[in-house]
């Protein structure tokens, strides 16, 4: 049976459970591939993954360091509210894009707003939480030499592919 390890793909479904709420779930049926050494998944998740077999379920609690890292406060940044298009209906609890003077956009979760200021925490959700996977092996396989160079599975280019046009190049006259 072929074992996870380094250079393996991973197929794998999974439900995760945050603060004893199920956070996201991930079936047999639209299940993800992971390269496993690649760090495609947290590491705590990966760790546990090692050497495991099509077949094997489990449970692994995960902590901060070795999930979304530590909850920063440094990450919560105010922003005048005449900043923003009032028309957007912003309120907390909304995930929201920030783009900063260099042209990057960075998601943030609005926390707190008056007339003045947005308040933004810009942590990952899950940073700072216990991450608790059921964990189920569904298939493992070698990368392809090409999967190895890009460092993912090919089926992640596919729902990357998704968002694109594809109907742009083969016009007839």
């Amino acid at each position: 049976m072929a074992q996870l390890k380094d250079g393996m793909v991973g197929t794998i479904a999974y439900t995760l459970h945050v603060d004893g709420v199920e956070f996201e779930e991930v079936t047999a049926d639209d299940n993800m591939e992971y390269l496993h050494g690649a760090e495609n998944i947290v590491p705590g998740l990966e760790a546990a993954l090692e050497g495991k077999q099509p077949g094997d379920s489990f449970s692994v609690e995960v902590q901060p360091v070795d999930g979304y890292g530590d909850y920063d406060e440094e990450l919560i940044d105010e922003y005048p509210s005449e900043d923003f298009d009032t028309e957007d209906e912003l309120e907390p609890g909304m995930e929201i894009e920030i783009m900063d003077e260099e042209g990057e956009m960075y998601e943030g979760t609005i926390l707190e707003m008056n007339d003045d200021y947005i308040r933004v925490d810009f942590n990952d959700p899950l940073a700072g939480k216990i991450l608790t996977y059921d964990v189920k092996v569904v298939d493992v396989r070698p990368a392809t030499e090409e999967e190895l160079k890009m460092g993912f599975p090919a089926s992640l280019l596919d729902e990357m592919d998704d968002d694109h046009d594809h109907d742009g190049h083969n016009h007839h006259h």
